[in-house]
């Protein structure tokens, strides 16, 4: 559908000037009969936020299975690991068992298992977000899951059959993920409207929160039952679940407003009116020279880098750290509820609960100063990030002091409180740059911000490897703060809101 005439044109006009002078923007309002939270377009949030939290669930339930999985007798033999005195004392009364597990995998392979996933999901990324721009983000977003949920249930007999074979598996699983994000940024760039964006984004992301929440005290659980067959059982149950949504994904998603069979007319109409069509031609033109000089681009690139760094470490490594440092038990349960066992998996879990009820905080907020005139859209952006990036590194670095259980977990989940904020900073940042693009653009970012993926891990196993103390994982902490503080200065030097030339030029072109 083409809208753009010389009074659109106009409207874009004096809009850019408000940006630029830093004056009040003016966002539509959906009228009452388009809905909000009961409408079509946040129904399709809501049904990406239960796939998002199979996607993390698909994703982190290794990072827990892997303390049953491997010999931690073997493991303390081979490693010629010096256990500091600088390492916090047992709180339980009882004494913990060694894990006798199957394979006999060194710190060097646990880390090389962990980091394998990070390896495939670097290489979808910018398809993924030309392929979701090219052809919808619907089937490629669906199919993304249901390739790594069928993965998932094929995890024990790759294990069982060979290291090589696991190291495979995981990395066809990250070819298969790295496709999500990408597609689902896309379809965002045809259903979102400028004053409901940060809330569908952040509800929509959320769900990689709820999934860690879910599947690490979920994963000790079934690690510690042998009625269900121990850690296979984590691989069988999160991957089944993966095809389950996919199932009902492919049923009742769309990619675009005007492809859905049961939106209102009104709703319809409004996000029509709010939000330029991504592409009305057959061929996509993406002016990929703009997009990769861009500075706005490259802010949301390190933005994102640097994030996920922190992020990361904690998605991959926090049960390590939990478990060696703190002496958490998550990986067992006693027969009876709220033994001290089940209480350290639920709270191992806590940080990302935490996080996924701010991420929908700080949505709200984001929103409410935009439509309120009390910020702008570049404002409430950097605003937003710094909060996601400042907050993180102080907090990363005061968990590393102290042997306090409790104190430690409220640090790093006030770490990950602040960090929920990004959602509503870089992370929608792609859609207001260029929502025409915004799948190629998520590619593009994501790219980079795998890297801390594999490099994270790596890194603490380089320093953890030898020398099991507080005072080596003090030192992940503060390079973790120090990206952070990197992140939020490039950021604040050079994002913006400001859609960009190179996607309203595209605009025109199609009159």
């Amino acid at each position: 559908m083409r809208r753009l005439d010389s009074e659109s044109s106009e409207t874009t006009k004096l809009l850019d000037e408000r940006i630029n002078n830093n004056t009040p923007e003016h966002f539509a309002v959906p009228p009452k009969e388009v809905g909000t939270w009961l409408s079509t377009r946040f129904s399709l949030a809501y049904l990406a936020f239960f796939g998002f939290m199979n996607v993390y669930a698909l994703r982190v339930n290794l990072s827990v299975a892997i303390l049953s999985m491997v010999n931690s007798t073997y493991m303390a033999s081979h490693n010629n690991s010096n256990i500091s005195g600088d390492v916090c004392p047992s709180s339980h009364a009882h004494k913990t068992l060694e894990v006798t597990g199957e394979f006999n995998w060194d710190a060097h392979k646990r880390s090389l298992v962990l980091g394998a996933f990070f390896y495939g999901y670097i290489l979808t990324q910018l398809p993924g977000g030309y392929l979701a721009s090219r052809f919808g983000g619907k089937w490629l977003f669906g199919g993304g899951v249901l390739c790594t949920s069928v993965l998932t249930l094929l995890t024990p007999v790759a294990a069982r059959t060979s290291f090589a074979l696991l190291i495979v598996v995981r990395v066809l699983e990250g070819i298969g993920e790295g496709v999500t994000f990408p597609a689902m940024h896309a379809m965002w760039g045809s259903w979102a409207p400028p004053v409901d964006r940060s809330r569908l984004v952040s509800v929509t992301y959320a769900g990689s929160q709820f999934g860690t929440v879910v599947a690490q005290p979920i994963s000790g659980i079934l690690c510690a039952s042998t009625f269900l067959g121990g850690w296979p059982s984590v691989f069988y149950v999160f991957g089944s679940l993966g095809v389950l949504w996919c199932i009902v994904w492919f049923i009742f998603a769309h990619s675009t407003p005007d492809k859905h069979p049961r939106i209102s007319p009104a709703e319809l109409h409004f996000i029509q009116s709010n939000v330029e069509p991504v592409f009305s031609n057959e061929v996509l033109s993406v002016p990929w020279w703009e997009i990769a000089t861009s500075k706005r681009v490259w802010a949301i690139s390190i933005a994102h880098f640097c994030n996920n760094w922190g992020f990361y470490t904690l998605l991959t490594c926090l049960p390590t750290y939990l478990k060696d440092v703190l002496k958490f038990d998550i990986q067992q349960v006693d027969n009876m509820y709220l033994t001290p066992k089940f209480i350290d998996g639920f709270m191992s879990a806590l940080p990302y609960l935490v996080m996924w009820i701010t991420i929908n905080l700080f949505g709200l907020l984001a929103d409410y100063l935009r439509q309120h005139n009390i910020l702008n859209t570049t404002q409430t952006r950097k605003t937003m990030n710094a909060i996601a990036f400042i907050g993180p590194a102080i907090f990363l670095v005061a968990t590393g002091y102290g042997c306090n259980k409790a104190a430690a977990i409220s640090m790093i989940c006030l770490a990950t409180a602040f960090s929920g904020a990004a959602f509503s900073g870089f992370n929608t940042n792609h859609v207001d740059i260029g929502s025409r693009y915004a799948g190629i653009l998520m590619g593009i970012t994501n790219t980079w911000a795998t890297i801390p993926g594999f490099a994270g891990p790596a890194v603490v196993g380089l320093l953890t490897e030898h020398n099991v103390s507080k005072d080596q994982w003090q030192i992940v902490f503060y390079i973790s703060a120090a990206v952070y503080l990197f992140g939020v200065v490039a950021y604040t030097l050079l994002g913006t809101g400001k859609e960009q030339p190179w996607n309203k030029r595209n605009k025109m072109e199609e009159i």
